[in-house]
């Protein structure tokens, strides 16, 4: 029996590529996962390779689905080897049911693992450079000090600012960044100091 296995890193990712490669290659039961392939725990993974008995075939698109280091996808292999169960991956050509698929599998493994690591590299490199030339990686600050000086004056002065909505609308900015800079206990400690 081929049982097939689907995995998005995110949320937002789209998992029909991949089913519908599962589905195209005979699978009759489909695990579909949301998860970072570096999380150890895949429920769906692992519903998976608990269904599989000896003489399936687990059906991947590719084998970075299956995990994101080579110590994690060859522990997994083994594991599916030990129990008579083959391992396909469709966009590789891997078959481990035949002497040369496992070789192609090993291979293929180490440089997906090699190619992950010259990207981390790469981008830790990246943020270290911009780092040297005085630019943060991620999102611009929200307020700027002078801002925060304003909401601090603003949240002391309750008579006129009575509502943490109008202090929000005035400084024109989201409600969940204003309480990442101002959490209920330090908007308490501001409401407090002019009372």
């Amino acid at each position: 029996m081929f049982v097939g296995y689907a995995r998005v890193s995110t949320v937002d990712q789209n998992n029909a590529l991949q089913t519908d490669a599962l589905t195209q290659a005979g699978c009759e039961k489909l695990y579909v996962e949301k998860a970072s392939g570096s999380k150890q725990d895949r429920p769906q993974l692992k519903a998976a390779l608990n269904y599989l008995r000896r003489g399936d075939t687990l059906v991947v698109w590719k084998l970075s689905r299956l995990a994101r280091s080579l110590k994690q996808i060859i522990q997994t292999a083994q594991d599916m080897e030990n129990r008579g169960i083959t391992l396909k991956v469709l966009t590789q050509n891997i078959d481990t049911g035949t002497p040369e698929g496992r070789l192609f599998f090993h291979m293929t493994a180490a440089f997906d693992e090699f190619q992950r690591e010259l990207i981390v590299e790469n981008t830790r490199a990246g943020l270290a450079a911009a780092n040297k030339r005085g630019r943060r990686g991620g999102r611009p600050r929200v307020l700027d000090d002078k801002k925060i000086k304003n909401a601090e004056a603003m949240l002391k002065d309750a008579e006129n600012y009575p509502f943490i909505g109008d202090i929000i609308d005035q400084l024109q900015i989201g409600r969940t960044a204003f309480y990442r800079y101002f959490p209920p206990e330090r908007i308490r400690e501001l409401r407090s100091e002019n009372s």
